[in-house]
């Protein structure tokens, strides 16, 4: 018999709703790698699944190093341990080699050398210019020419490989502060077989879509990775073949509210299809735009994402606003103060007012 999306989500929620780590770091081990292009996702994505974990925490964290946070797969942000931040960075350098090949047209020299001497540069902090006049100085020396380097696109791919980690100049680790870039060290070895592995830990089951959507790689490689790794698949709702561990825990449901942060996991983690195992995709059309690639922040009841939230705003008090969609059921008042008190921790905000708003989609 054919998998369900509800068999395919209770799984995947036994994974990313797992039992309290003690730290911040084993949180994200366990949780797997947080998409972080708003620097606020990691607070909230942990203090969502963890309630209790402060900004002062997760901030704590970032400081010590036990968790890093840098442009890697997909040449999206994420915030990781330094272990699943090298499996990132290993699936980068394959994922996006045609196009810094294409962008870079390198003829007498080759992108590991730029990245190799990219790393020995940054085993410092540096600026993001410091960074594009590296590859700029480099370019010249190596290439004889630069087309890209002052371009917007070059400042990308002077620090987007995914060997570097960064952090704020200014402003706080849950700010959108300008960053200062560093290799990440010690260096730890990894390859994509890595990376396939930390995504189904942390998410599977998942078909060789979810795969080679999250980690940037065509589905060649991903099917060479899948090959070695000799995994059984079942079949899916949408006729796809889903592999899994098989240590896998056992599927789990997940009543009450839960406040997630934009681009989170249950969203992100896979291919847009697929993505009905969490939500209707009318509903994953409201969140996800089309016209910027933002992505309203999703509201979670008993499993199932069926509305957003948002608390805009930078004051340290702020009123909030959830909206459910019409269809799905209206979150109870009462439902709501765990999870809100949990983002307050998370964020180290006062929520002063909630409202509840329903949408027809």
């Amino acid at each position: 018999m054919a998998l369900t999306w509800e068999d395919l989500a209770g799984r995947a929620l036994a994974r990313q709703f797992p039992e309290r780590p003690t730290d911040v770091s084993g949180m994200l081990d366990a949780m797997g790698p947080v998409q972080s292009q708003t620097a606020r996702s990691p607070f909230l994505g942990l203090a969502a699944r963890f309630p209790g974990v402060t900004r002062d925490a997760v901030s704590a964290a970032y400081e010590a190093g036990t968790v890093v946070r840098g442009s890697t797969i997909r040449g999206t942000v994420h915030t990781a341990t330094p272990e699943q931040y090298a499996a990132l960075g290993a699936v980068t350098r394959v994922g996006q080699r045609t196009l810094w090949q294409r962008l870079l047209q390198l003829e007498r020299s080759r992108l590991e050398d730029l990245w190799s001497d990219t790393e020995t540069f940054a085993a410092d902090w540096r600026s993001t210019d410091e960074l594009q006049a590296h590859l700029h100085a480099w370019l010249l020396a190596h290439e004889g020419r630069d087309e890209v380097a002052g371009q917007q696109v070059g400042r990308y791919l002077a620090f987007g490989h995914g060997g570097l980690v960064r952090r704020p100049v200014n402003g706080d680790w849950a700010g959108q502060g300008a960053p200062a870039y560093r290799t990440l060290a010690p260096r730890v070895p990894a390859t994509p077989t890595d990376a396939v592995l930390l995504h189904l830990r942390c998410h599977g089951p998942a078909s060789r879509h979810d795969l080679a959507w999250w980690s940037g790689l065509g589905l060649r490689v991903v099917d060479e990775v899948l090959d070695g790794l000799g995994l059984v698949g079942e079949e899916g709702p949408d006729g796809r073949t889903y592999v899994d561990l098989p240590d896998a825990p056992a599927p789990t449901s997940l009543g009450g509210v839960r406040l997630l942060p934009e681009f989170d996991a249950l969203m992100c983690a896979y291919e847009p299809t697929a993505r009905e195992r969490f939500a209707h995709p009318d509903h994953l059309r409201r969140l996800w735009s089309g016209a910027n690639g933002m992505v309203l922040p999703p509201l979670l009841v008993d499993g199932r994402i069926t509305g957003y939230w948002r608390a805009t705003g930078s004051a340290r008090r702020r009123p909030m606003e959830v909206v459910w969609f019409a269809g799905t059921r209206r979150p109870r008042r009462a439902e709501l103060d765990a999870p809100v008190a949990a983002l307050e921790a998370g964020l180290g905000i006062t929520v002063t007012d909630v409202t509840l708003t329903r949408e027809q989609v």
